[in-house]
């Protein structure tokens, strides 16, 4: 099947074999069709593979069946991301296939100035792609009116769930037409029980589109397990690099602080190394991420705000220097290599602390990874578990806590990765008016009962 069996316009097909694409990938040859049919959709596949331009090509096909008179643009389809970078990866996407169509977009999120996004949005778009914190922000200063939205993206919304943005999610839909009155499309890599549950509240008799197990890694990907003590895990990380001449190589690790520490090592050892994570700038994220494309930067080390979105072609290796406490994130961790039918390798350096963090990863997978011990950096069975640092100012481990990431935070609330300060604690208290009390120790039934209400109970838009 090529893309001109589904229906596309003419000006989609010319930008697309301007691309290099001829034949589409199982989740755009399945959505395209039913999203140009105006049907609600709720779609999943293993990262990288063309979930973006699985719901970007028929949105601006639909936008240009039904134009508008000639005047003032008003948005007429909104998407919604989680993360700078994922937002900044759609935009590129709709301009890429829209180059040859009457149509303006504009992305919005935090970290830059906001008066060049004013400038642009008065101006007038079809498309725009935001983060919610700061689509909120212009909503509060009028610069922004979504009454006239006609097709709503959710992307990546498991990691929206997971990032806390479920108030100001509810904002937003406040804003937007009646349910029945908008197409819904809700994309991911993952389809977890509660993102199931959010898209039987949003969604209108929506078709479920699941193009490969869920939770699962893409076949091409060849995932290895070395076990190493913690203390030495850079030593190997630096030695696997130089021994084997990797020139382009993403590092994961748990935290920013870890993310800094590693990258600074890296480059005492000789390696170009830069950091990429939520306290950087935008400026400092986009140089880094583009250094590292040009293969001026050798060794990019990120925290999981790079598991989402960041689209690097053929990236060849990916390396786990410290495992995710979730381990869904791991299957997004790892899908940034592999991508678009490429082969790909994902190393996982794992201490004696992380084996219940690996257990849980195999779990999710239903399958175990194969686990080598390199020579001259055999564990030391002597060494004993220590419970896993989530953070500067937190303890703990495992599984169950991981999921409330914010939960055992600091006093100072950092930025979240798409560069907004807003959070659900936050805006709950701005809500109750300046007379309410703060209820100490009732912060995490209260995250909770917000979390039920979007995706079980009360009005939702």
């Amino acid at each position: 099947m090529s893309f001109d069996t589904l229906g596309l316009s003419a000006e989609l097909l010319r930008a697309i074999s301007e691309q290099g694409y001829t034949q589409p990938t199982p989740i755009q040859r399945k959505a395209i069709p039913l999203i140009l049919q105006g049907k609600d959709v709720m779609a999943g596949a293993q990262t990288g593979t063309g979930k973006t331009a699985g719901f970007t090509l028929p949105l601006l096909q639909r936008l240009c069946e039904n134009p508008l008179a000639k005047g003032r643009r008003p948005v007429r389809a909104l998407v919604l991301t989680p993360t700078r970078e994922l937002a900044a990866q759609v935009a590129a996407s709709v301009e890429t296939y829209g180059r040859h169509l009457h149509l303006r977009s504009a992305v919005v999120f935090g970290g830059v100035k906001i008066n060049p996004q004013i400038d642009k949005l008065r101006r007038g778009v079809d498309v725009l792609i935001a983060t919610p914190g700061r689509l909120l922000d212009h909503v509060s200063q009028k610069t922004v009116d979504l009454s006239q939205v006609e097709i709503l993206v959710l992307d990546e919304a498991d990691r929206m769930l997971d990032m806390g943005f479920i108030h100001d999610i509810r904002k937003v839909l406040a804003l937007l037409p009646e349910n029945g009155a908008r197409q819904n499309l809700l994309f991911s890599a993952t389809f977890s029980k509660d993102i199931k549950q959010l898209a039987n509240r949003l969604l209108n008799n929506p078709e479920l589109i699941e193009v490969a197990q869920r939770n699962t890694t893409a076949e091409r990907i060849d995932q290895v397990v070395h076990p190493v003590d913690k203390r030495r895990k850079r030593e190997l990380l630096s030695h696997m690099i130089g021994s084997r001449n990797w020139r382009q190589v993403l590092v994961f690790t748990r935290t920013k602080h870890g993310a800094n520490r590693l990258a600074q090592q890296l480059e005492k050892d000789g390696l170009s190394a830069a950091a990429i994570h939520g306290n950087k700038s935008q400026g400092a994220r986009t140089k880094a991420l583009a250094g590292f494309k040009s293969g001026d930067v050798r060794v990019l080390v990120a925290t999981d705000i790079a598991a989402r979105g960041l689209d690097i072609n053929q990236l060849p290796h990916v390396v786990n220097f410290e495992l995710p406490n979730v381990p869904e994130d791991y299957v997004h961790r790892i899908g940034r290599t592999g991508r678009a039918g490429n082969e790909g390798e994902a190393v996982s350096l794992v201490c004696v602390d992380e084996h219940k963090l690996l257990a849980d990863i195999e779990r999710l997978l239903k399958k175990d990874i194969p686990s080598v011990v390199l020579e001259g950096y055999e564990p030391d069975p002597g060494i004993k578990a220590e419970p896993i640092q989530q953070g500067r100012n937190t303890k703990g481990g495992g599984q169950k806590q991981a999921r409330g990431r914010r939960s055992g935070a600091s006093a100072k609330r950092p930025a979240s990765p798409s560069g907004e300060k807003r959070g659900p604690r936050k805006a709950a208290r701005k809500a109750a008016g300046p007379g309410a009390k703060a209820q100490p120790g009732r912060r995490r039934s209260a995250r909770s009962g917000e979390r039920a209400a979007l995706l079980g109970g009360g009005r939702t838009d």
